[in-house]
């Protein structure tokens, strides 16, 4: 078992060090994920739970809300 794992990393290994396009493309993706979940995030996804709800009170505040907002969509 440790010998096919140790071969699949090697294979992954040798591989990547003989790319040369292939790691400007890596660095091109590792930049879009790094916007897409620390920059975005920031400015698209704020965290209402924190500004709402301090402490313990984080499972009264969703629970109201679930229920709240089952109420307003069964009417």
């Amino acid at each position: 078992m440790r010998n096919l794992v140790t071969g699949i990393w090697q294979f992954y290994v040798e591989g990547f060090r003989s790319m040369t396009l292939g790691r400007t493309l890596w660095l091109i993706i590792a930049i879009k994920l790094f916007i897409m979940f620390f920059i975005l995030r920031l400015f698209f996804f704020p965290n209402y739970l924190n500004k709402a709800a301090v402490g313990s009170d984080k499972e009264e505040y969703v629970s109201r809300e679930l229920i709240l907002r089952a109420q307003e969509n069964g009417d």
